[in-house]
């Protein structure tokens, strides 16, 4: 039997492109399983679809960055698949493991994709780092200004009020009065990190 497993991206949250492929290649749409979250969240339509695979099926996707995170995660799904006696295709790449020509295809693009997220990922760090390095705060700014945060602290050292109340008190959340306490009292605190 022919399935289909189609994942919205975080970009675009549509799988009709997916789902014509597929249908296209011959997936009868009762046969698609369709993962409505984004790539970090966990994917119970294909968990769920791999546990229920049989001898001589075939799992057919789109795209092979619409159905795994990694190399690891990919090759970790086609094991997965293939001790179930069923084959992967993926219908962009070209890609069907059915054969060991596919099988050598699907390391080597698997291979190439996890080096590029590698080096971009050190591009970004050591972007980050430098822009860290020229005194650019990186992230989310702040939820009080100094004034407010050298108050806060000024309030709780005086040991009246405790980090809940002084959230309560200024309207934000207790851990950006923690940290805000923590970067004077306790400067090297992993929550700081």
């Amino acid at each position: 039997m022919l399935i289909g497993y189609a994942r919205v991206s975080t970009k675009e949250q549509d799988t009709s492109l997916q789902l014509d492929a597929l249908q296209r290649a011959g997936v009868d749409l009762v046969n698609v399983v369709q993962e409505k979250r984004g790539g970090i969240s966990a994917r119970p339509q294909l968990m769920a679809l791999l546990a229920r695979l049989n001898k001589g099926d075939t799992v057919m996707v789109y795209k092979l960055d619409r159905f795994a995170r990694s190399l690891a995660d990919l090759l970790a799904i086609v094991a997965k698949i293939e001790a179930a006696g069923a084959t992967f295709r993926s219908l962009t790449e070209s890609i069907d493991t059915s054969s060991p020509a596919g099988r050598m295809m699907l390391a080597m693009l698997g291979a190439f994709a996890e080096f590029e997220r590698g080096m971009i990922r050190e591009r970004s760090m050591a972007g980050q780092q430098a822009a860290k390095d020229r005194g650019t705060h990186c992230g989310r700014p702040r939820g009080l200004d100094a004034l407010a945060e050298a108050e806060i602290v000024s309030l709780y050292r005086t040991g009246a009020h405790t980090l809940d109340g002084l959230a309560l008190r200024f309207g934000v959340h207790s851990s950006t009065i923690k940290r805000a306490v923590y970067r004077v009292t306790k400067p090297g605190h992993s929550s700081l990190l």
